[in-house]
């Protein structure tokens, strides 16, 4: 064999494994990309939760503050509000409802209320870990440090300020 022929085969070998080595890490490139992919869309489904959250907290609050007198204060079902049953003329509180955007499913957990008349919150059934533990926008303050989405509770106002006692206001003489 010529020396020519012999260091064209030692040359090959080496071009082997420098696409052996190129496949390798590509391969540890493109699945790092995945996983930052799958963080980057959760990180987006909790953003999109805490949007949904804020609808069914303005809406559960929205539906006590139209209370009329002698009726409950909670709604029975999610779909009252939709349209609230207790007035003859469709009165919306909600415009539908969501998906929850962590399970894809249109089914939530619901807090009852404290007199146990109806709903006075919701929250996302999921257990996943959440990403975000921490600096909440100020409606969600108490989010931080939950172990799970689950612990994330989206309630009516009224409810989170009604464990303070009223002050009776005095007048003045």
């Amino acid at each position: 064999m010529s020396r020519i022929g012999h260091d064209r085969m030692r040359a090959n070998g080496f071009t082997y494994l420098g696409v052996l080595i190129l496949v390798a890490v590509m391969g540890l490139v493109s699945t790092a990309s995945v996983q930052v992919g799958v963080i980057l869309q959760r990180r987006a489904a909790e953003e999109e939760l805490l949007s949904i959250g804020m609808e069914f907290r303005n809406a559960l609050t929205s539906y006590a503050n139209a209370t009329p007198t002698g009726k409950t204060t909670y709604p029975q079902s999610l779909q009252d509000l939709l349209k609230d049953p207790r007035y003859p003329n469709p009165r919306r509180h909600l415009r539908k409802l969501y998906a929850d955007p962590l399970t894809g499913k249109e089914e939530w957990g619901t807090i009852a209320a404290p007199d146990g008349t109806g709903i006075a919150g919701v929250y996302s059934l999921s257990n996943a870990v959440p990403i975000k533990i921490g600096n909440f926008p100020i409606p969600f303050q108490e989010f931080a440090g939950k172990n799970t989405y689950r612990e994330w509770k989206f309630t009516a106002i009224q409810l989170m300020q009604g464990a303070m006692p009223a002050i009776p206001v005095q007048p003045r003489p």
